[in-house]
């Protein structure tokens, strides 16, 4: 597939949601705003270490790390957007009160104070950074995760996103605490208006999944029109998905989301050798899979954001 796309969307496309959170967000939202200018992003808010842990714990606010993160990705590739994305990505450091908190979580936190909105925050530092689509929580206050934990034959409960991403043990399930929260509204009516929905890739358990236990964000999705693409992770990751196939991926994600349907698995062509076995798995969900050349060439598991633009633009450019 050709790689000859745009460093930005110059018509607006499809109407697009993507969901994740971290790196596995940024990486689908560099892609996606090369696609489409019609772009929303659903972040996770569960983060509980690092700056966003204790601005969550001084100010009780959800967590702005990963929609920061989201934010930067959708800055332009011009000066404007390459200085601020690296302004909001700062981390102060030396060892006073500011070490280790993100210039862009500090700007956010300050915008929701001054407005008491958080979606309005967000959309005032979008529109700073000129970013190419808008930012939004999954739920509209900060949210703890919880794991079942497996080792050595024994399941016991993590809590804590950071604990969930860093226990020694094989996660089993994840789910939410509240368990029933409240969803952002303007997350659940761009799901519902959308074209497609993107999920993953990023971490599955604490960071693609979560969006699925929220209930009024998965009838949302469960009742949207939209069609929808799951993109599966480049390889396992270290200490939550350790020794997952491909196929597994998508096994977790039906035993957390019977109702969840996709139309289309997009993988890696490194998952040749697993191709059978995941196409079988594929099938299974009612979906159809697409491989394609989508990491960087330099070996590491990380998507290449235009191979991944190209990819996306012929699958949500496909007649029905």
């Amino acid at each position: 597939m050709s790689a000859d796309v745009p460093e930005e969307a110059d018509e607006p496309g499809p109407r697009v949601v993507a969901f994740g959170g971290g790196h596995g967000l940024y990486a689908s939202l560099s892609a996606l705003r090369r696609v489409t200018s019609e772009l929303t992003a659903v972040v996770t808010v569960a983060d509980d270490g690092g700056s966003s842990g204790r601005l969550r714990g001084d100010y009780g606010v959800v967590p702005p790390g990963d929609l920061r993160m989201a934010l930067a990705a959708l800055c332009g590739d011009d000066t404007w957007g390459r200085t601020w994305s690296q302004v909001v990505q700062h981390r102060f450091r030396g060892e006073g009160d500011l070490s280790g908190h993100a210039v862009g979580n500090l700007l956010i936190v300050a915008l929701w104070e001054l407005l008491g909105d958080t979606v309005a925050g967000l959309d005032w530092v979008g529109r700073l950074l000129g970013a190419h689509g808008r930012v939004l929580p999954m739920a509209s206050v900060p949210l703890d995760l919880v794991a079942e934990v497996e080792l050595d034959g024994e399941v016991s409960t993590v809590r804590g996103q950071v604990a969930c991403a860093l226990t020694p043990g094989r996660v089993q399930a994840i789910s939410l605490v509240p368990p029933d929260p409240p969803a952002c509204p303007e997350a659940v009516r761009a799901v519902l208006d959308a074209d497609w929905i993107v999920l993953g890739p990023g971490s599955w358990f604490t960071s693609v999944l979560p969006h699925l236990k929220v209930p009024e964000l998965a009838d949302a999705m469960h009742r949207t029109s939209a069609r929808r693409v799951v993109a599966l992770n480049l390889a396992p990751q270290p200490g939550e998905t350790d020794g997952f196939s491909p196929q597994k991926h998508l096994e977790v994600l039906r035993a957390h989301a019977p109702s969840f349907a996709v139309d289309v698995v997009l993988a890696d062509t490194g998952v040749d050798g697993q191709r059978e076995e995941l196409e079988k798995a594929v099938v299974a969900m009612g979906a159809r899979l697409v491989t394609a050349s989508v990491a960087t060439s330099d070996g590491s598991p990380r998507h290449d954001p235009r191979r991944l633009a190209s990819v996306l633009s012929e699958i949500f450019h496909e007649k029905r």
